[in-house]
């Protein structure tokens, strides 16, 4: 038994609450268990000069100084912007790049501001899960508003973590669990189970391929009642 009561293959209780922020395109506030994530979708009419057509997606993700257990530094007052940041923002970017056609996107870029209010595992796919719904709210904005003809979104995206706790393979760890995980796996998937990011660690042991099996299969399953929320929100993607 998990500490919080859950089964094995059990999601913390999600709830998500759109239009959270009052001037971004789209937002969302994205809790799963005790961790909170803001997510607002920001549209600018220009591309990066790397960009040579269509339009562009990106991401942006910090941790409040609180949302942790102990104060943390800004990452605006360092010199650079922390490794952990960095890899985190660029996951979340190419994960909901993943989702959309960027020809049809048309010359802009949208970027996904996730900041953490509150952290206590799985933070940087909860980022991922709630930034789709901000990006998919932004997109419905600009059609309604006569600026793309169809939405450019070619798929759902959705992000959760299973670890391995105990020899025990464990679905959304919770902070408690993480801190303690021998081995833990981010997946990004599709809505129809395909993979967009795996990131799997072994922390305290090494890992063999039928672990890793268990795990990827408590990932589909726990993404799969993400996708059902998702759909739930934003209803058909066209």
């Amino acid at each position: 038994m998990r500490k919080d009561g859950r089964k094995n293959d059990e999601l913390r209780p999600v709830k998500i609450t759109t239009g959270f922020s009052k001037f971004a395109e789209g937002s969302c506030l994205i809790e799963m268990g005790n961790t909170m994530v803001l997510c607002n979708a920001s549209v600018e009419n220009k591309v990066p000069l790397h960009v040579k057509s269509g339009g562009w997606v990106t991401a942006e993700y910090s941790m409040l100084p609180r949302a942790n257990r102990s104060r943390s530094v800004r990452d605006v007052t360092k010199l650079k912007l922390a490794p952990r940041s960095a890899e985190i923002q660029r996951l979340i970017g190419r994960s909901l790049r993943g989702a959309v056609d960027l020809q049809r996107l048309g010359e802009r870029t949208i970027t996904i501001d996730c900041d953490v209010l509150q952290g206590d595992g799985g933070t940087r796919t909860a980022s991922v899960t709630g930034g789709f719904i901000a990006l998919a709210l932004a997109l419905r904005k600009l059609r309604e508003q006569g600026e793309l003809d169809e939405m450019p979104l070619k798929t759902y995206v959705s992000g959760i973590s299973a670890g391995i706790v105990n020899d025990e393979p464990m679905l959304d760890l919770c902070y408690e669990e993480d801190s303690r995980a021998m081995v833990d796996l981010n997946c990004i998937m599709t809505a129809d189970g395909r993979i967009i990011e795996l990131q799997g660690t072994g922390e305290g042991r090494p890992f063999s391929f039928e672990e890793q099996a268990q795990l990827l299969s408590l990932c589909k399953t726990g993404n799969a009642a993400l996708c059902e929320i998702q759909k739930s929100i934003i209803g058909e993607l066209g």
